[in-house]
């Protein structure tokens, strides 16, 4: 014997029907086959709807009827031939009359009750079981027509009644050893009481049906037909790279099913499981699929079987000092929510019994709150315990796996990876047979949480990095160019797959949630909407995607501004902007704490150097124990730049020009030439070294002619032509005394200056070339010969290149 159920899908329309039919003849080719059915997908809603609008004296409830009615006759039309149709089409018709009655009789009553909301949606069942069975006798096999209610006993709880085993096997075990019959068709979800009053099973009582019929009759298999392939590590509506689960443990299916799993219904499992029926789900759409099979003997998982999810969740929380040692006040929490029948999906209490939390669903929290409430009246007014708190929004999301057991390390692994996506957890719990790990958090960080799990324990083939980028300008389109060109070798290489996912610029900004096609990102961001940093800071959160990376590739104060912003929610900040590393220390310090706090990085190597390694190497040297006496630094490549290449022959501003149109220096030279961006420089190393230093304690010993600062950049350079001779003489000086001029950053005991001097040609500043930066570590270790870094510290490609780096750190944290 086998059972088979199809779902609402699959007996949706006519079509869908005649794949039941061919499956079902398949299955009878060597079976005896039992198969319940669904209402035709949608149609209980349908029917629900109807009845709430009929009790409301909502009269547009006829009209829905009459539209269930002819749905039923056109799939009669389409599936039967036209000789067999006749008595089918009548009987709907008289059936539909009496569903219209008894929604009359909720129009006149204005009141529906459990028991009349169970009569009319057993309407759905009862006919699409009596279509298929009429299919099924037409195809000449030789099946019967069986209504579950003459065979299901259950109590008289409406809408979800519990089911009478011991009358239910007895009634199913006689009917089918009395019948000659090759398949029956059953009604799934409905059953009756002792008085013949129908009642349901809840929803999704379909599966349960058939659970209960396989059990009685000690069917070699259950097969839950349904429109997915099987049961998946994760919902595939919320996890595209879900897999599919080839099998699992009846324990493991439960855990899921009640953790959200839609692909079975929760009661389902048990009655197979006592009689060890295996149970297959099946794609009525794909057959020759695999599906997925459970059973007691299922292989064991490495780790997790699966992740699954509720929403609509709310917390409530009792706790207060008169708990602590007082026996009973768990049991009189549980009692009141069971007396109002409210179902606990999670419970945690604190080992030291101060409080004790409970997870329900949120439709009944304001019902639990007063009935808690009322039951700890008197321990609330003499202040032992505090009303009970209710908090709402929430989800729960679950890891379960059989062999959870012997793979130490997942929870820490859960919470670890939680953490550094800044998904907070509101409550956990694990029971002691630690098949199931449930963590209660917010709701609109489920899709977040799901994926970032499933990407811990499933995907180990990569990471996905999703990145939001601030600054298209040079080193931005480098920086692009670059991801453009490495996303095959960070895949393959690296495991990673970094997504684009956010653009701006002063202008414009463009999000894709499916990651922006490189090749053409700038046509995507011409058609964006307008920029605005807070706005794009927001739109990131919104988005709430895994592994989220923020790069600022400007010169903004207002971009800077939206680090504490990202940094709050975990999304780790890539810097190339000085602005907020150098700005006041307060927050340059703030900014740390908060990477810190909330477990993400704050990193802006390119501060200073460029694509060097300045700021990682101080830093390994500060966190291997080392200490820094001094720092010596050519931080400038713009003004390396002018200085190598200005001999007096052709005019100082030319040179600066120059620099300007190869990328050297900021959109307003004089940022890099009065000495502002060397300060900021030399103040950020001294703050990476530990020191409390404000941009006001850094001299800046300027060569700039006072009349070169005023004015726009147009005047700035034709100032600095008529000031020619002004910089002639410094060349000059320099030259007489065999000396180069550097632009000199220096830290030494708590100070710091800036400024232009002579070097002299046994320095290591003496042999910089062209744009080349060079940094001098004086530390503890490196006492006789200082560490020097030395390169290219200018330039879009290397800046990017720097920038790159940086991504790269933040997406393996």
């Amino acid at each position: 014997m086998r059972v088979l159920k199809f779902g609402g899908t699959s007996v949706a329309n006519a079509q869908n029907i005649k794949r039941v039919l061919d499956i079902v003849q398949q299955s009878c080719i060597t079976d005896k086959t039992i198969v319940v059915v669904s209402a035709l997908g949608g149609v209980t809603d349908v029917l629900l709807n109807s009845a709430q609008l009929a009790a409301n004296g909502d009269t547009t409830y006829e009209e829905m009827l009459l539209g269930v009615q002819q749905r039923h006759l056109d799939t009669v039309k389409e599936l039967l031939p036209v000789t067999g149709q006749s008595a089918m089409l009548s009987w709907i018709i008289k059936t539909s009359n009496e569903l219209q009655d008894i929604c009359q009789g909720l129009f006149l009553l204005k009141e529906l009750t459990p028991r009349a909301k169970d009569m009319i949606v057993s309407f759905g069942e009862y006919m699409s079981g009596r279509i298929v069975a009429e299919a099924l006798k037409l195809t000449g096999l030789a099946a019967e027509w069986k209504d579950s209610r003459e065979l299901i006993i259950t109590n008289s709880d409406y809408t979800h009644a519990a089911v009478d085993f011991e009358v239910t096997n007895k009634n199913i075990r006689e009917y089918f050893s009395g019948s000659n019959a090759s398949a029956w068709v059953l009604p799934g979800f409905i059953a009756s009481n002792p008085q013949g009053i129908t009642t349901t099973l809840g929803r999704g009582g379909s599966d349960f049906t058939a659970a209960i019929l396989a059990a009685a009759t000690e069917a070699t298999i259950l097969e839950i037909w349904t429109d997915v392939s099987g049961m998946m590590t994760a919902d595939p509506r919320l996890t595209p790279n879900a897999r599919l689960i080839p099998e699992i443990t009846y324990q493991e299916a439960m855990e899921l099913s009640h953790f959200g799993a839609k692909v079975i219904y929760p009661p389902t499992i048990q009655p197979v499981m006592q009689k060890d029926v295996p149970t297959w789900i099946k794609n009525t759409f794909a057959p020759a699929d695999t599906g997925t099979i459970i059973r007691k003997d299922a292989k064991p998982a490495v780790g997790i079987r699966g992740i699954s999810s509720i929403g609509n969740i709310a917390l409530l929380s009792l706790e207060g000092s008169g708990m602590i040692g007082v026996p009973g006040f768990s049991m009189r929490l549980f009692q009141a929510l069971s007396l109002e029948k409210i179902n606990v999906i999670l419970i945690t209490q604190g080992s030291s019994e101060h409080s004790i939390c409970v997870g329900i669903e949120q439709e009944n929290a304001e019902k639990a709150r007063a009935a808690i409430n009322q039951a700890f009246e008197l321990e609330i007014t003499l202040r032992k315990v505090n009303p009970v708190a209710v908090e709402s929004g929430l989800a729960i999301v679950a890891l379960v796996g059989e062999n959870m057991r012997s793979h130490p390390g997942i929870s820490g692994r859960m919470f670890g990876t939680l953490g550094k996506n800044g998904v907070n957890i509101r409550a956990i719990a694990q029971g002691s047979s630690e098949r199931n790990i449930s963590a209660v958090i917010a709701a609109g960080d489920v899709r977040k949480t799901i994926n970032i799990l499933h990407e811990a324990f499933f995907e180990t083939d990569y990471k996905q990095i999703n990145l939001f980028i601030s600054g298209t300008g040079n080193v931005g389109k480098k920086l692009i160019r670059q991801l453009e060109k490495q996303q095959q070798y960070l895949l393959q290489q690296m495991r990673l797959q970094v997504r684009v996912v956010g653009l701006s610029n002063s202008r414009t900004m463009v999000f894709n949630e499916q990651g922006i096609n490189l090749e053409n990102w700038e046509v995507a961001l011409q058609n964006g909407e307008p920029a605005n940093p807070p706005e794009f800071a927001q739109r990131i959160i919104q988005l709430n995607l895994r592994n989220t990376i923020f790069a600022d590739i400007t010169a903004d104060a207002s971009v800077a501004a939206i680090y504490e912003t990202l940094l709050e929610k975990s999304i780790s900040v890539v810097a190339c902007n000085k602005i907020a590393a150098s700005s006041p220390y307060a927050n340059y310090s703030k900014l740390k704490n908060l990477a810190r706090d909330f477990n993400c990085l704050f990193l802006f190597e390119t501060n200073v150097g460029a694509g060097l390694p300045v700021i990682a190497t101080l830093n390994d040297l500060l966190h291997s124990g080392d200490i820094v006496h001094k720092i010596e630094a050519v931080l400038s490549g713009t003004l390396n730049f002018v200085f190598n290449n200005y001999n007096g022959e052709a005019s100082f501003a030319s040179v600066v020009a120059q620099a300007q149109e190869e990328g050297y220096t900021e959109p307003d030279p004089r940022i890099d030439l009065c000495g502002t961006d060397v300060m900021r420089k030399i103040l950020i190393l001294a703050r990476e070294a530990n020191v409390r230093l404000e941009a006001e304690d850094v001299t800046i010993n300027g060569f700039l002619p006072e009349k070169c600062l005023a004015g726009t950049v147009d005047d700035f350079y034709a100032a600095m032509e008529q000031e020619e001779a002004t910089f002639r003489k410094i060349y000059e000086e320099a030259k007489a005394e065999g000396k180069k001029l550097k632009f000199v950053a220096m830290y030494e005991n708590g100070k710091a200056a800036v400024g232009l001097q002579h070097i002299a040609p046994d320095s290591d500043f003496y042999h910089l070339y062209g744009k080349d930066n060079a940094v001098m570590f004086h530390t503890e270790r490196y006492a006789e010969q200082p560490l020097v870094i030395k390169g290219a510290g200018a330039g879009a490609e290397v800046t990017a290149a720097g920038v790159f780096a940086d991504i790269m750190r933040a997406a393996r944290f």
